[in-house]
């Protein structure tokens, strides 16, 4: 199955996607709905070389033109090989209980965040770089660290499909750890909904540009999360410690958002002071957005 031009946005769409089985098949047609899409609006005139080329330079051996590229496009690119690239991607996934969340007609944070990390290790060996992941919850739940074979990507695939949300947050204790087993910098991409205490957090957050790694952070939230639009009485059940409280949401509504905004905007002020990318994902957002903020990223990086 190939993505065509007038169907692209199907694959970007989470509540489409979702319906598939295969998450491999998820991946893949998410990743050409958004190359098909890199030619249209928004990003008219943005342009991906992928890894396996590169543009010709003054001093290149001819030899090494693909001159099949060539008849295609008139533009000279050179054949590039594995070793000649160096991207090391770490991507971390939040598998707690607080993921789980979906509101009426959206998918849940962890499936969100599952196609999302799956399409961008797909991304990432198409492209040769190197890919590992974590799983974290209160605790390290597997850790791949980062390798450029296609048959590793079936394991990380493999580990995503069945990962199930589990245990408290503990967010900041796990990026700490995990920026430890990091001996060699590169691309830190953490998914997750941050709800856990916001200054750790942050604080975790630096450790990994201390260590000179690059950083994107992709704050996934159900629609609900963010504008509490809940219409009648309702009895709310923290998903993490299980305590209950039963209110009327619409008179709480106002200091909620409050908070909410609060909390959003004092990570993506504490993440851009540090240099950090950060991106608000709200699980009813097409995939090529975040996508997107990838490719951004490692275009300035090589």
């Amino acid at each position: 199955m190939a993505v065509s031009t007038s169907d692209y946005r199907t694959y970007l769409d989470p509540s489409i996607i979702s319906k598939l089985n295969s998450l491999e098949l998820k991946a893949r047609l998410v990743v050409e709905g958004f190359m098909v899409g890199l030619h249209k609006s928004p990003y008219h005139g943005f342009s991906v070389e992928f890894s396996e080329h590169r543009s010709y330079m003054q001093g290149d051996n001819l030899k090494d033109v693909d001159w099949k590229v060539y008849g295609k496009t008139e533009k000279y690119f050179i054949k590039q090989y594995e070793e000649e690239t160096n991207l090391k991607s770490y991507v971390l996934l939040d598998v707690s209980r607080s993921m789980a969340f979906a509101s009426e007609g959206n998918v849940s944070k962890l499936d969100y965040g599952r196609t999302l990390v799956a399409a961008l290790s797909y991304l990432m060996i198409k492209q040769q770089d190197a890919v590992g992941l974590s799983l974290y919850s209160e605790r390290i739940v597997k850790y791949f660290p980062p390798k450029t074979t296609r048959s590793y990507l079936q394991e990380i695939l493999k580990s995503l499909n069945t990962a199930e949300p589990s245990d408290k947050t503990n967010t900041a204790s796990c990026l700490n750890q995990i920026a430890e087993r990091i001996k060699r910098r590169g691309l830190v991409i953490i998914v997750s909904d941050l709800f856990d205490d916001v200054d750790a957090i942050l604080t975790a957050l630096r450790h990994f540009r201390y260590k000179k790694n690059d950083v994107i952070v992709f704050q996934i939230l159900d629609p609900m999360e963010i504008s509490f639009s809940f219409g009648k009485d309702a009895i709310f059940k923290d998903m993490e410690s299980l305590e209950e409280l039963t209110t009327q949401p619409y008179q709480i509504q106002k200091a909620y958002i409050e908070a909410m905004n609060d909390f959003i905007t004092k990570i993506k002020t504490e993440c851009l002071n540090a240099n950090i990318e950060y991106n608000l994902i709200q699980t009813s957002t097409p995939f090529d957005k975040a996508l997107f903020s990838y490719i951004q990223k490692r275009s300035k990086l090589y």
